[in-house]
Order: C-alpha cells, then structure tokens, then sequence
C-alpha cells in the first residue's frame, strides 16, 4: 500500500455526494478504501508498542471498556498518507461549514501541513491518529475528540475487522438539537470502510439560516468477537 495509491482512491471518492451526506444525515460513508490485507496490517500494528506514544484502558478513565493507543511521530506511512489525502479533500467542506456558521473569520489552509505547523505553533504538538481494540462487552462512551483550542471539525473512523467477525459494536452518533429532542443514528461501516463525520458540530438549515448542532460518538457494546478501528483525527494534541 503506497502513498500514492491512497492518495488515488481518496480523490476517486465521490465528494459531492459525501458532501450532501454530510450535511444532510451527520455523516458519510465512503465505500471501500482498504483492501482486507491492508487492514490486516494495520490491525497488526496495535502489538507494536514502539509505535505508540500512550496507550488508554477505557475502563480506568470512565471512557467505556476496551483499549485505544495513539501512534507516535513519526506516523506509518498509510497512517500519514490517509490523514493528508483525507484532510485535502474536508478542508473545503469545513471552510463551507465555518462561513454558516459564523461568517469566514475561520478558514482551515488546502494543505495538512500547513494546518498541523498551526497546531503546532499553538502548542498542540502530539499525533491524534490511533487504533481501538475491543473485545465482548467493551464498548466506548459518546464523546468528542477535542484535544486543544485548534480543532479541524471532521475526522474519520475506518474498521478494519470484517463485520462477520463480530456481533454488536456498531458506531453510533447522537445529534443534540436546540430546544429538540436529539437524533441518534448508527454508520452501518464495511471492513475496510471510513465513516466520515463531525468532531463536535455541524451546520443545519433550518427556516431562519444555519444553526449550530452539537454531536457525540461512540460504539454500542459488543456481544461478541473483536473489533479495531483506525481513528483519523486532523488537528494535534496539546501536551
């Protein structure tokens, strides 16, 4: 899996189509980006503790059950490859985002890396991308990954374990509406598969323009096998 060749199924996407989803239903699904073996070797990944700077045990914090390890810098190859190619193609649909939201005083750069020297230059210094493994039971409470002042308002989650393999553990997002009961929804992902989908907020057009939603993921408890995830996060982590 080279860098080049993600970068060819990332632009072979259907962008307006994942776009519409986004703003109509909260996410989008992308179909395929990874072949089995390719996933396989990215699950393979989470045995490596070299190439990880923290390791998290859901269950200690009150996160849920089941582990997450954020990778270290540098990141792999098809790690980095997938959070640069991803990033290019959002950043227009945040930069949209943003203006309905509070006009164009927020703009996110085309490319990642100008956007990662920003975090940087903010303090936000530490890699977000990792991998999630859980097992019968473990399941991971709603939240928002909000690691410091930066915050790109996209990310993505690809499973990497064939949905055969496991029962339960679907990826579940819940939109809080204002003065309105909220929303709950379920990403029905394939192996292999990015569910592309808001970090906090998004955009709703409602009678009198756009107004703010607030939103949280997780994953439902799994009744049995496994599971891993790839969880793509854009901006750094504050120390």
């Amino acid at each position: 899996m080279t860098e080049r060749t993600i970068e060819r199924r990332v632009e072979a996407l259907d962008w307006p189509t994942l776009g519409r989803d986004l703003d109509e239903q909260g996410f989008a699904l992308t179909g395929p980006l990874l072949s089995r073996d390719e996933c396989d070797a990215l699950a393979a990944l989470y045995e490596e503790d070299a190439r990880f700077r923290k390791t998290v045990v859901m269950a200690r914090v009150g996160y849920g059950r089941g582990e997450y390890r954020y990778f270290e810098a540098p990141l792999p190859g098809p790690v980095a490859a997938l959070r640069t190619a991803l990033y290019e193609r959002l950043a227009p649909i945040a930069n949209a985002w943003q203006e309905r939201l509070r006009g164009a005083d927020i703009r996110y750069p085309a490319r990642h890396a100008d956007y990662l020297a920003q975090c940087h230059a903010a303090g936000q210094t530490r890699p977000t991308p990792l991998l999630l493994r859980y097992g019968p039971g473990d399941y991971n409470c709603l939240h928002q990954d909000r690691y410091g002042a930066l915050l790109f308002p996209l990310q993505a989650t690809i499973l990497l374990t064939d949905p055969a393999e496991f029962r339960g553990g679907e990826f579940l997002l819940v939109e809080q509406r204002p003065r309105r009961q909220s929303i709950g929804r379920v990403a029905p992902l394939a192996r292999g598969e990015a569910v592309l989908f808001p970090v906090a907020e998004r955009p709703v057009e409602g009678s009198r323009g756009a107004y703010r939603t607030q939103l949280r993921h997780g994953v439902s408890p799994l009744r049995s096998g496994h599971r891993k995830t790839l969880g793509v996060i854009f901006h750094d982590a504050a120390p």
